[in-house]
C-alpha cells in the first residue's frame, strides 16, 4: 500500500510538472482509491469489535476529496495513512504464543510393566493405576506415585528451583519433572489428560486467549479528537454551504500525529531497547510496560543466580580443616551428575585445590555418592543420623542453614561424620539496585512468586524491600495471583522456567529471562531479555516509560497544530491541498520529536565507563570471589575461639592476620587507590566513593587491632583472658563490616559493567 500510494503520489506530482493536468489528477485519484479501500475495511473491523479506531477520520478525508475533486490532498493522505500502517506493523509483530516448547517437551508415549514385559505404548493409553518404567534422563508422562525405591526428580520445570528433589515409595510424583537419578517405577494416579504437564499447557493457553487486547495509546486519544474533528467539519459545511470546506477540515484533522508519532516512538523505543539486550515483540507491550504499576517476579534464575553456590564449608572439631573437607567432597562429586555435586566441585576448583580420582563409587538416589578417595572412605549427601543425635557441631550448621535458606551437604569419612557444606542460590549482584530503580520508574507494587520454600523465599525479600512474598507456588497458583493483580493495576509478569510461561502469558506483559536459551518463558512472553542480567528489566522499564512519554507529547503537540489548522479551514483560510500539505509539516515536527526515543535520556547514567574502569571492575569482583575464603576464615576464628581459647585458636587467629596482610588488605588498598578514582568521573566525583573508603578505613582498623592481640598473646606465650572479648568482638565485627561492604561494591560499582 506504501508503495502504491507513493508511486501515484510521485507520478501524479510529475504529470502535474509536465502540463499533464489530467494525467495528475488521475493518478492522484488512483493513489487516494489504493488508500480508501483497505481503511474502510480497517473501519469496518474495528467497529465489529466495538472500537471507533483513529481511521475514520482518514476514510472520511479520503472519500470526501474524491467527491470534492481534491484529489492531490487525497494522495497526501493516502500515503500518510499507508506510512502509519506500515511503522504499525513494524511495532506490531507478535511472536508466536503456541508454547511450541512446552509441547515439544511434553512425552508422547510411556514404557509400561505388566509382568515381566516392559511395552511402549501411546500416552493417551495409560491408564489409572498402570505401572511405568521411568528411566535416567525421562520426563514422568503422568501424575504417580514412586512404586519402590527413592526417585531424584529434577523439578525444576514445575517449581523453577535447581536443586534436585529425593522422593521416597509412596510418595507423589507430577508429570512433566525429570528422572535425575536412576530408573524406577511410578504408578500412575491420572491419565496423561488430567495430570500436571498437561493443566500447565491448558493453562498457557488460556492465558493467552483470555488476556484482553490492550487498548493502544493512539486509540485513546482518538476517542476525544474523532468526534471534536466531525463537529467542526460539520460546522464549517453549515456555515460555508460548501463541502469542500468540510473537506478541508478533515484533511488537516486526519491524525497523523497518532497514526505516524505514535508508532515512531514506539519502533525508536523498541530499537533501542534491542541494543541493551531487550527483545520487545509488540508496540502493545511496549506501550503497556511503560504504564505498568505491580511486578510479579519469579525468584530462581530470576532475582538469583539460578545455579547453587557454596556458602561455607565446615569442619568438625579436632579434625579435619575447611579445606579438606571440601577437597575430598568435590574428589568424590566429580563423578556425580546432581547439580550440588556440581557446585561443589566448581567451588574447589575455583579455590585451586587438586582433586584426587575417586574408586569403588556408587550413587544411591536421594542419598549421594560413596566411594574412596585417597584410600578413604568418603561419602556426601544425607546424614546418616537424624537431627537429634547430629553432635553439637553439627546441630549448630543445621541452624546456620535455616536461618541462611541454605542446604546441607554432610561429608563422612571412615565412617565418621567429618564436615558439612551449606550451599544457596545467591542473589544476583544487580538485583538490589534493579528493585531500586523499578520503583523509581513508576512500578508501585513488587510481589515475589517462587516454588522454593518460604525461608529463602523471606530472605530474598526481605534484602530487595519487596512487598509481598509467597513461596510454595504452582504454576496454577502463579496464574491466579498475576490474574488478580492485573485487576487492580497494569501488571508485568518476569520469570525464566517453564512453570512461569502460563504466568507469562495471563500478564499484561510478561518478561522472560531468555537468555538461557528458547524456553517456552520465551514464547510465552512480550519481551525477552537476551542477557543473563535481571538489570535490563530495569533498562526496559525505563525505556518503556520515556518512549510513552514522548509518544505522548508528540501526538499530543501534533493534535494541537492540527487543532490550530482546523480551525484555519474551518473559516475557509486553508484549501485542502494547502491543508494537506501544512499537515505534512505537523506530521514532520511530530515525528521528529517522536525519533528523540533513539537519543540517550539527557542525565542519566553519567558518562560510559572508560575501558580500564570495566577492566578494573572484572578484576575486583573476580578478586572478591577468591576472598570469600578469607571471610570464611575470619568468622571461623571467631567461632573457635567461643569453645576453644587454646593454641588451636591462636593458630586460627595468626591465619587470619596471615590473610590478611597478603590478600585482604592488599586488595582495599588497591581498590582505593586504582578502582574508586577510574570510577569517579562515572558517579560524579570522589563523594560518591566517600562512604566506601571509609569502610575501607574501618577494615584496616580492625585488621590492627587484630594484630596487636596477637602481638600480646605472642609475648605472653598465649592468648590472656582479657584478651579474648575484645577480640572474638574484633573479628565478628570484621567479618560483618567485609560482608557488607562487598555487598555495596557488587552492587553500586560491579553492577556499572556490562
Amino acid at each position: 500500500m506504501l508503495i502504491a500510494t507513493t508511486a501515484a503520489l510521485v507520478a501524479g506530482g510529475v504529470g502535474w510538472l509536465v502540463g499533464h493536468r489530467e494525467f495528475a489528477d488521475a493518478c492522484w485519484a488512483g493513489g487516494t482509491v489504493v488508500a480508501l479501500v483497505p481503511a474502510v475495511v480497517w473501519v469496518v473491523g474495528a467497529l465489529r469489535k466495538g472500537r471507533l479506531g483513529v481511521d475514520l477520520i482518514a476514510v472520511l478525508a479520503l472519500a470526501g476529496t474524491l467527491l470534492v475533486g481534491e484529489y492531490l490532498a487525497g494522495a497526501l493522505v493516502g500515503v500518510m495513512l499507508a506510512t502509519g500502517r506500515t511503522l504499525e506493523a513494524a511495532a506490531g509483530r507478535r511472536a508466536s504464543r503456541d508454547l511450541r516448547a512446552l509441547l515439544e517437551r511434553a512425552p508422547r508415549s510411556a514404557r509400561r510393566r505388566r509382568g515381566g514385559e516392559i511395552v511402549s505404548v501411546s500416552l493417551d493409553a495409560v491408564a489409572v493405576g498402570d505401572v511405568l518404567v521411568i528411566g535416567p534422563g525421562e520426563v514422568v508422562p503422568v501424575d504417580g506415585t514412586v512404586r519402590a525405591g527413592t526417585a531424584v526428580l529434577d523439578e525444576s520445570a514445575l517449581t523453577g528451583e535447581a536443586a534436585h528433589v529425593a522422593r521416597d515409595a509412596g510418595d507423589e510424583v507430577r508429570s512433566g519433572v525429570v528422572n535425575a537419578g536412576g530408573a524406577f517405577d511410578v504408578t500412575a494416579t491420572a491419565t496423561a489428560r488430567d495430570s500436571t504437564y498437561a493443566e500447565i499447557v491448558r493453562l498457557a493457553r488460556e492465558a493467552g486467549a483470555e488476556k484482553a487486547p490492550a487498548v493502544r495509546l493512539a486509540e485513546r486519544y482518538a476517542a476525544w479528537f474523532l468526534p471534536l474533528a466531525l463537529g467542526l467539519a460539520g460546522v464549517a459545511w453549515a456555515m460555508s454551504g460548501d463541502p469542500v470546506r468540510a473537506v478541508a477540515v478533515l484533511v488537516v484533522a486526519t491524525p497523523c500525529p497518532l497514526l505516524l508519532a505514535v508508532p515512531v516512538a514506539v519502533v525508536s523505543g523498541m530499537s533501542r531497547a534491542a541494543r541493551r539486550g531487550v527483545v520487545v515483540r509488540d508496540g502493545r507491550a511496549l506501550e503497556n510496560l511503560g504504564r505498568a504499576r505491580t511486578l510479579v517476579i519469579d525468584k530462581t534464575g530470576t532475582l538469583t543466580a539460578g545455579r547453587p553456590r557454596v556458602l561455607e564449608v565446615t569442619a568438625a572439631p579436632g579434625g579435619l580443616s575447611p579445606t579438606d573437607v571440601l577437597r575430598l567432597a568435590a574428589s568424590l562429586d566429580q563423578v556425580s551428575v546432581h547439580i550440588l555435586a556440581e557446585a561443589i566441585t566448581r567451588e574447589a576448583r575455583h579455590r585451586g585445590l587438586d582433586l584426587s580420582l575417586p574408586g569403588e563409587v556408587t550413587e544411591e538416589p536421594g542419598r549421594g555418592p560413596t566411594g574412596t578417595v585417597d584410600g578413604r572412605r568418603v561419602s556426601v549427601g544425607k546424614a546418616d543420623l537424624p537431627s537429634g543425635q547430629l553432635p553439637g557441631w553439627a546441630r549448630t550448621v543445621d541452624n546456620r542453614a535455616l536461618l541462611d535458606g541454605a542446604t546441607v551437604v554432610w561429608v563422612t569419612v571412615d565412617g565418621t561424620l567429618t564436615g558439612a557444606l551449606l550451599l544457596h542460590d545467591p542473589l544476583r549482584r544487580d538485583a538490589p539496585h534493579t528493585v531500586r530503580r523499578l520503583r523509581r520508574a513508576g512500578l508501585r507494587r513488587l510481589l515475589l512468586l517462587t516454588g522454593d520454600r518460604p525461608e529463602p523465599a523471606r530472605q530474598v525479600g526481605m534484602v530487595l524491600g519487596l512487598d509481598e512474598v509467597a513461596a510454595g507456588q504452582l504454576p496454577a497458583d502463579k496464574v491466579r495471583a498475576v490474574r488478580e493483580e492485573s485487576g487492580r493495576a497494569v501488571t508485568v509478569m518476569a520469570g525464566d522456567g517453564i512453570n512461569d510461561a502460563p504466568a507469562l502469558a495471563a500478564a499484561d506483559v510478561g518478561v522472560a529471562m531468555g537468555a538461557r536459551g528458547a524456553t517456552s518463558a520465551s514464547a510465552a512472553a512480550d519481551i525477552v531479555l537476551t542477557t543473563d542480567r535481571v538489570a535490563r528489566l530495569a533498562d526496559a522499564m525505563d525505556l518503556a516509560v520515556r518512549a510513552r512519554r514522548i509518544a505522548v507529547q508528540s501526538a499530543a503537540g501534533g493534535m494541537a497544530l492540527s487543532l490550530v489548522a482546523m480551525a484555519a479551514a474551518l473559516l475557509g483560510w486553508l484549501p485542502p491541498a494547502a491543508g494537506a500539505l501544512l499537515q505534512e509539516g505537523i506530521d514532520v515536527v511530530a515525528i521528529l520529536n517522536a525519533l528523540r526515543v533513539l537519543l540517550p535520556a539527557p542525565g542519566t547514567g553519567g558518562p560510559p565507563l572508560e575501558p580500564e574502569a570495566e577492566r578494573l571492575i572484572e578484576r575486583f569482583a573476580a578478586e572478591h570471589e577468591d576472598l570469600r575464603g578469607v571471610v570464611d576464615a575470619i568468622r571461623d576464628a571467631a567461632h573457635l575461639l567461643s569453645s576453644d581459647a587454646g593454641p588451636d585458636a591462636l593458630d586460627a587467629v595468626h591465619r587470619v592476620d596471615r590473610l590478611l596482610t597478603e590478600e585482604l588488605l592488599p586488595h582495599e588498598f588497591a581498590e582505593e587507590h586504582q578502582l574508586y578514582p577510574a570510577l569517579n568521573e562515572r558517579l560524579g566525583g570522589p563523594d560518591a566513593t566517600e562512604t566506601m573508603s571509609r569502610a575501607h578505613t574501618e577494615i584496616e582498623r580492625l585488621a590492627g587491632r587484630i594484630a596487636t592481640h596477637l602481638t600480646l598473646a605472642d609475648a605472653a606465650g598465649a592468648l590472656l583472658p582479657e584478651q579474648l572479648d575484645d577480640l572474638r568482638a574484633s573479628l565478628y565485627g570484621l567479618h560483618t563490616v567485609l560482608r557488607l561492604h562487598f555487598r555495596q561494591e557488587e552492587e553500586s560499582y560491579f553492577s556499572l559493567s556490562p
